[in-house]
Formats: structure tokens, C-alpha cells, sequence
């Protein structure tokens, strides 16, 4: 007895519903939009670039230019058209990918000049069967520098029987030669609405039963994609044993649900360091992925952000109605600085979570951090507590707090000078004089970096020992590694920019202290006056572990 026939091969759902024309493409409407009145116009190009990222169409379109380009329609005789009928030899052989005109290569498997070269042999030759020659080379990025040499000219003029189109998801790694001679298609991410749109027609096809949260979850992790869309939806109906609801791509994708994120979300905002982390072993032992959940966290910063200034963009968070009620009261609880600060945490916190050796610890000791700064005052406020005035200045305050690392302090440089090796130091005091004549060594200094002489500034600010000042001569020593000619350097530039000579003296005496020295001996001085001030020993109280690094002074 012969054995039984096995059963019919099983097309998954990004096969079974690959559009075979361009109006079935959805999200991509300036593509169809343009083809369409090439086509109609009759001006179709010799060479297509159509790029974006994993499964939004790239090279399902290229197969669809083929078949528009070589239909000749139910009765065999028509032309090209955006609208393949499906049913002449040309369309049959090219959707059964038996096609010897439509020529098709994996280009990141086959990347040499040779495998280029092999390709395009067959161009001398005209149609066996179609109108035109197709050659679809899909992630054509990966080609090699001689590869792409190999192929430039010919897609500079083609013979009029052959069309390239080209796919890629990096299209910066596209030579410019390349792309200038083609005409280049971007295809977008399809939005999640659109997305689950799409999901819901494919199952009412396919007779599955789905709810409209479930669809909304699976377009919403798809990022854009339509075939990660399908892909995600073939495994839901794998796992669902009747209808597929939200819960179950939930517990399949190991994410949790909207109500108890914005639960999480909430009691981290409120400061709740305990029910936050016993809200997080509920979600985890659930299954939950703690990146997942901090990706969730940071999106929905970003939902309520968007809440806060358009309340009436819930329709467009593509979640439950329980979901976007809760939403829509916590932003208008919430204000703005609290979300943005929020968002920076949790930014940052992902990339933690994802390379630190136990995720679930991360994540727990992310959601520690966030707790412990929601009772902190906003930017507002915190520049209230730390203005201080002193002489008519204002003085800027820097902490170091629990709230991220703060780099060493800079000693700061004037608007106007270049870049040396180590940084100039503004002091503090003496302001430049109305005067034409420079009063002290400082004034002098403070010229010279003025009209445009940074690098000379900035040696005498950083090792220069002044000896001797008087108008029109400086006695000075400097510090080991000052260039040998610097002293005949300054006088001319003082010469030059102060109308009269200069002799400028190198000695041996050890001198005054160099003025960056005296700046920083200035600042510590300031700095040990300011720990002693009532008002920013508020601000270090209220902010445990918090110390003084820095001031700077300002204008009024």
C-alpha cells in the first residue's frame, strides 16, 4: 500500500498576504502615488532604490515593478501597468519565481565583483519571454567597492530591455555615484493604527478571531514592520487555543499589561521605592522582561508628555479605554520638568539593564533612583534656592548629587579664544579698563586675549610669573615647555595692538604666582565663603550627599 500524500505546506501569513500590486501596499502612499503616474505617463525609470528598514515592502515592491513591466494583462495585450493582472504567463511565472527574465540576487551573500559580472552577462541578450529584462539585487549595501565599479556603468545606460531595482535597509552605505543615477524611494514605517487595520482584514480572511487590543499590541511591537507584524500574528494564532486577546501577545512577547504599567509608573512618580519594586516582582514573576518594561516606562513618560500639552491626543495612544482614562489623569497631575527628568532616567536606564550582568537588578535599581528624585524640586525651583548675590555678581552654583555623575570641574575660557592644550582660566576679579593703557599685568593679559592673541594670552595666564609690571615693560618668568621666542612675541603683539613698544624681560626670580594660580586660590577662597552661606546650606540639606564643586561668576 502506498504511503499517504503528506499534507499541503503551510504559507505563513507574510507569504500568504505579500501584495501583488501597488494599491495593496499600505503605508507607502507618495511611492504608489509616484509609480502610478510613471507609469501612466510612461516614464518609468532605468534604475530604483528603494530603501527603509526590515519588512516594510522593499522587495515585495521590486516584484511588483517586474510584474508591472512585463504584464500583458488577461487578453495579452497590454503594457505596462501599476495594476498586474496576476493571470497572464508573465505574472504567474514571476509570482512562482520561475521568471528567466526577472533576475533576482541576495547581494549579502554574493558581494564580489565576479558574482556582478556573471549577473550581467545575460544583458547583451534580449527577453527570452518578457518585455523586460528585471534585475532586483536585495541588500545591495553589502556589495563590494569593485563590485559596485563592476556594475556603475551599466546602470548608467542600461540597454533599453533592462530595468535595475535595488533594495537596501542601509542606505548611507549606497555609493553617491550609485545613487544619483537612480530614482530613490524611501519606505516608511506604516503607523500602528494602520498597522492593526491591516491585521484585523488579514484575520477576518483568515477566519481568526482577534481582538481589537491584542492587534494594537502586536502592531505597537512591530515598530513600523508589516512582515515582523504577521510573523508576530502567525505566532499568536499558534499559541491562542480560541480567540487571541491582549493578554495572551502579552504573556507571549513578555510584556505587561497597559492599567498595571501606568500603576508602575504612577507609584515611582509618587516616590513609593517599596510599591514599586513590589509592582515590579508582580509584573516579572508574570513574565514581564525588565527591559521591556523600562522600554514601556519610557514610552509611556513620553504618552503622558504628549497629554500634557494635547489632551486630546488619547486617540492616538493605541491602547484600551481603561488604559487611556488612567493616562489622561496622570498628566494632567503631572507637570512637564517631572516627565522630561523621567524620561533621561529611563533612557539611560535601558542601556544599563541590557549590559549589566543580572537584568531584574537593574531594572529594580532603576526604579530606586527614579523614586528617590520624584520628592526633589523642579529646575524651577532648585534655581531659586541656589541664587545667591554677592558685590552685584550672581553666582552660579554646581552640585554633585546622587542623581548621575557630575564630570570635574573646567576652568573656564573666554568667548572669543582658541582651543590650547589646557584650558585658560578667567579670574575672577579685575575687569579690563576703559583706559587704552593696560593698569596691571592682568589688564594686559585680558588685551592681548581681546584683539585676538589667545595662544600668547594663554601662556602668560598659565606660566607666566610676573617679576616687575610698568607701562611699556614686563619683567617675568616663565614655566618649562613656553616656546623660546614667546618674549620677543609679546612685545610685538603689545606693540602692536597698544600703539607703543613693549620690552618684555625674562628673569630668574621667582616672581608672583601665575594668574590661573591666583584664580583658583580666588575661587577656593569664594567657595569656603559660599559653604558658610545659610542658603546653600539649604540646598545641601535638601539634597543628601549633595557637595559644592564649582562656581562661576556672571553678569548681572
Amino acid at each position: 500500500m502506498e504511503p499517504p500524500l503528506p499534507p499541503a505546506a503551510y504559507r505563513v501569513l507574510a507569504r500568504a498576504h505579500r501584495p501583488t500590486r501597488l494599491s495593496s501596499l499600505i503605508g507607502q502612499e507618495a511611492l504608489v502615488r509616484t509609480l502610478k503616474n510613471a507609469f501612466a505617463s510612461g516614464r518609468i525609470a532605468h534604475a530604483f532604490l528603494l530603501s527603509g528598514i526590515r519588512g516594510v515592502g522593499k522587495t515585495t515592491t521590486a516584484r511588483i515593478i517586474a510584474r508591472g513591466l512585463n504584464c500583458t494583462g488577461p487578453d495579452g495585450q497590454g503594457g505596462p501597468t501599476p495594476e498586474p493582472c496576476g493571470v497572464c504567463p508573465s505574472c504567474v511565472a514571476i509570482d512562482e519565481g520561475r521568471a528567466v527574465d526577472v533576475i533576482e540576487m541576495d547581494a549579502a551573500s554574493q558581494t564580489g565583483k565576479e558574482d556582478v559580472r556573471e549577473l550581467l552577462e545575460g544583458l547583451q541578450f534580449l527577453p527570452g519571454f518578457a518585455r523586460y529584462k528585471v534585475y532586483i539585487l536585495d541588500e545591495v549595501h553589502m556589495l563590494s567597492s569593485s563590485a559596485w565599479n563592476a556594475l556603475l556603468k551599466t546602470v548608467e545606460e542600461p540597454p533599453p530591455h533592462a530595468k535595475f531595482v535595488f533594495a537596501t535597509t542601509e542606505v548611507r552605505k549606497v555609493p553617491i555615484t550609485v545613487l544619483s543615477r537612480c530614482q530613490k524611494f524611501e519606505l516608511r514605517r506604516v503607523e500602528p493604527e494602520r498597522l492593526a487595520e491591516h491585521l484585523a482584514e488579514i484575520c477576518a480572511t483568515e477566519g481568526v478571531a482577534a481582538g481589537p487590543e491584542a492587534l494594537a499590541v502586536i502592531a505597537r511591537v512591530a515598530e513600523g514592520s508589516v512582515r515582523d507584524a504577521l510573523s508576530l500574528l502567525d505566532q499568536a494564532i499558534a499559541t491562542a487555543e480560541g480567540p487571541i486577546d491582549a493578554a495572551l501577545v502579552q504573556g507571549m512577547l513578555g510584556l505587561a499589561d497597559r492599567v498595571q504599567l501606568l500603576d508602575l509608573f504612577d507609584t515611582v512618580i509618587q516616590g513609593d521605592p517599596g510599591g514599586a519594586l513590589e509592582r515590579f516582582a508582580d509584573l516579572y514573576a508574570r513574565g514581564a522582561d525588565p527591559v521591556a518594561v523600562a522600554q514601556d516606562l519610557l514610552e509611556i513618560s513620553h504618552w503622558l508628555s504628549r497629554l500634557k500639552v494635547a489632551p486630546e491626543a488619547t486617540s492616538s495612544l493605541g491602547v484600551g479605554s481603561a488604559a487611556t482614562e488612567r493616562a489622561a489623569g496622570m498628566a494632567r497631575d503631572l507637570g512637564l520638568p517631572v516627565l522630561a527628568r523621567a524620561w533621561q532616567m529611563l533612557l539611560r536606564g535601558i542601556d544599563e539593564i541590557r549590559t549589566a550582568p543580572d537584568a531584574r537588578a537593574a531594572a529594580e535599581m532603576l526604579l530606586l533612583r527614579l523614586a528617590c528624585v520624584a520628592d526633589l524640586p523642579s529646575p524651577a525651583e532648585l534655581a531659586r534656592l541656589t541664587r545667591s548675590t554677592n558685590g552685584g555678581g550672581t553666582v552660579a552654583v554646581a552640585l554633585r548629587s546622587m542623581t548621575g555623575p557630575t564630570p570635574a570641574p573646567r576652568r573656564p575660557m573666554s568667548p572669543g579664544a582658541a582651543a590650547p592644550q589646557q584650558a585658560v582660566a578667567e579670574p575672577l576679579a579685575t575687569p579690563l579698563p576703559n583706559a587704552e593703557e593696560p593698569v596691571d599685568f592682568s589688564a594686559f593679559v585680558a588685551r592681548l586675549r581681546d584683539s585676538g592673541e589667545a595662544p600668547l594670552a594663554a601662556w602668560l595666564q598659565q606660566s607666566a610669573h610676573l617679576i616687575r609690571f610698568e607701562p611699556g615693560r614686563l619683567e617675568l618668568r616663565f614655566d618649562a615647555g613656553v616656546p623660546a621666542n614667546v618674549a620677543g612675541r609679546i612685545g610685538e603683539a603689545a606693540a602692536r595692538i597698544l600703539g607703543r613698544r613693549w620690552v618684555v624681560v625674562l628673569a630668574a626670580s621667582e616672581g608672583e604666582a601665575t594668574l590661573a594660580d591666583q584664580a583658583a586660590a580666588a575661587k577656593r577662597t569664594r567657595m569656603a565663603e559660599l559653604a558658610r552661606d545659610p542658603a546653600l546650606q539649604e540646598v545641601l540639606a535638601a539634597f543628601p550627599g549633595a557637595e559644592l564643586v564649582d562656581i562661576r561668576r556672571r553678569a548681572e
